[in-house]
């Protein structure tokens, strides 16, 4: 195992526990980015998942053995579903060193509980990825507990920004808000592009044509809020909306069945979910 004292992930070993579509899109995401498939070490105690992930890189190390990941890795990413994590940490808590960096990707779970299923052991980072970190696009929401050091937090950051961007969340609380914005925001994105296209196809147009349509303007739109720099996404909108026009027919439709209402709805009903989801029962 490399010296505590690295400053780059390029000679740690990062092991994951899990080998779910998550663990996947950051594996993905490292490897694109040139970190070493020799130096990721997975597990699961599927064998299925674990052949299918050694197909795609033949170089990893996978195991049914949690403790085994604990064993070799400098960094444990812990990556299975809220329901899970219970059981898997207590699996690997035993010997585990009292300062080794564990990060979880679990909704919802609070590092609290994280960190007293790990038996007070280890330096806690909560993280929120989403899954356009298969294409390096993602965004990770993380939060650290008072014992991670300035280190682990540079890590976690070249863990996380090379599958896309990362952002420090001060307040815990905030984490469901991350969850809800980015973590299932690519769902509510596809959603719109969906309904879109399908009005697009009601209408006469072939499926393809009217998908690379919505397809390309999301991908323009978003482009143009990211080079925007301090002008808001409100002033981007009013840029497009000449008064009376087609455009500003369409935003008075979507202020007329309360379109901002629907989506501030729908992002409360994940938060509530997500708190829901760190009342996770605790080993007993």
């Amino acid at each position: 195992m490399t010296s505590k004292n690295c400053h780059s992930i390029a000679d740690l070993t990062i092991g994951f526990v899990g080998a779910g579509n998550m663990a996947q899109a950051i594996i993905h995401g490292l490897i694109a980015a040139g970190h070493s498939a020799t130096q990721i070490v997975c597990s699961n105690p599927s064998q299925d998942k674990l052949l299918a992930l050694q197909q795609n890189y033949p170089d990893i190390k996978a195991t049914s053995d949690n403790h085994k990941v604990v064993e070799i890795s400098d960094i444990i990413i812990v990556a299975v579903k809220p329901q899970m994590l219970s059981e898997a940490l207590s699996s690997i808590h035993t010997n585990l060193c009292a300062d080794k960096l564990v990060i979880s990707v679990a909704a919802g779970v609070e590092t609290s509980t994280i960190y007293e299923l790990l038996h007070s052991k280890g330096s806690i980072i909560r993280a929120m990825p989403n899954t356009p970190a298969t294409i390096g696009e993602g965004v990770t929401g993380l939060f650290a507990m008072d014992n991670v050091s300035e280190l682990q937090k540079n890590w976690s950051e070249q863990i996380f920004n090379s599958v896309g961007h990362s952002v420090w969340i001060n307040q815990e609380s905030q984490m469901d808000w991350v969850t809800a914005i980015s973590g299932s925001g690519p769902a509510h994105y596809f959603y719109f592009l969906e309904a879109v296209i399908d009005s697009a196809v009601l209408d006469g147009f072939d499926p393809s044509t009217a998908r690379q349509l919505a397809v390309q303007t999301a991908i323009g739109a978003a482009k143009m809020a990211r080079a925007s720099g301090d002008v808001s996404i409100s002033q981007l909108r009013q840029a497009v909306t000449s008064p009376g026009g087609t455009t500003a027919a369409a935003i008075e439709s979507f202020q007329n069945d309360q379109f901002a209402e629907i989506i501030n709805r729908a992002l409360k009903a994940s938060v509530s979910r997500g708190q829901e989801l760190a009342h996770t029962p605790k080993p007993k």
